[in-house]
């Protein structure tokens, strides 16, 4: 009897499979919205090459450049200055330097720029962050010892950004043409001359004394911008692509936008 059983559940398991299979040799019927099966929709183009590839990709990454022959090549002496000059400097500036005085003087330039972020967050009528920064001002200027320490971020009181750039754009002032700058690198004239008008700003406000006394010791400019540098993570060919150049344009101008738009 258990022979016979075994026997007839064997032909039932084999019977399952066989309805399986014949379902799945079956063709797929595909819904007359093309949803289930939208992959069988696509024809492919054999005409498109790579490099018809490239050229809509550059398109996408479109940036209004009209002084894009004279950007290139301030992009290039940039790029050498930065691997022969700046980087070597920096180097040297982190192997002499401890760390805790590294962090010290970032702490105190970034407190300096907090300055003309306080101003353009008021002309942009940021009220919450006005206050943020007139806070870190306040206790990085006092309790930081004129902000060579940052208790202010430990408090809640991030660092804030904001330039005379996003100030022309937050009222709606175009970028503009893109513009490469010697040394400070990707611009456009619209905040080429925000640069000016918040080192204008800053030199007058002369806070804690420095513009003047840094119009006696140059060598304090020297030291903000290598600190500038230092705090700066980009690097020069670490994209590893030909087109680096359209990229940083590309990502320099949508950044732009949303600092604009925060």
């Amino acid at each position: 009897m258990a022979k016979y059983l075994l026997l007839l559940a064997a032909l039932m398991c084999a019977g399952v499979a066989n309805a399986d299979n014949s379902k799945a040799h079956e063709p797929t019927v595909v819904g007359s919205d093309g949803f289930k099966e939208p992959l069988t929709k696509l024809k492919f183009n054999p005409g498109l090459d790579q490099r018809e590839f490239e050229r809509s990709t550059l398109t996408a990454l479109n940036v209004y450049d009209p002084l894009e022959a004279w950007n290139r090549r301030v992009y290039h002496f940039n790029y050498r200055f930065d691997q022969w000059v700046f980087l070597p400097v920096v180097d040297g500036y982190r192997y002499v330097t401890p760390s805790f005085l590294r962090t010290g003087v970032s702490n105190f330039f970034n407190n300096l720029g907090d300055v003309p972020n306080l101003l353009n967050s008021l002309l942009q009528l940021k009220g919450h962050r006005s206050l943020e920064t007139t806070g870190r001002l306040l206790v990085n200027t006092t309790i930081g010892i004129a902000g060579l320490w940052d208790p202010a971020t430990a408090m809640g009181l991030p660092r804030q950004s904001e330039d005379f750039g996003q100030t022309l754009g937050f009222y709606g002032v175009p970028g503009g043409a893109y513009l490469v700058l010697p040394v400070f690198g990707p611009s456009n004239l619209r905040d080429t001359g925000g640069l000016l008008v918040d080192y204008t700003a800053e030199t007058q406000i002369n806070f804690l004394n420095v513009a003047e006394v840094s119009s006696n010791h140059p060598e304090i400019w020297a030291l903000r911008a290598v600190d500038k540098r230092y705090q700066t993570s980009f690097r020069y060919g670490q994209m590893n692509s030909p087109f680096e150049y359209e990229k940083v344009r590309y990502i320099y101008t949508e950044s732009r936008k949303l600092q604009i738009a925060e």
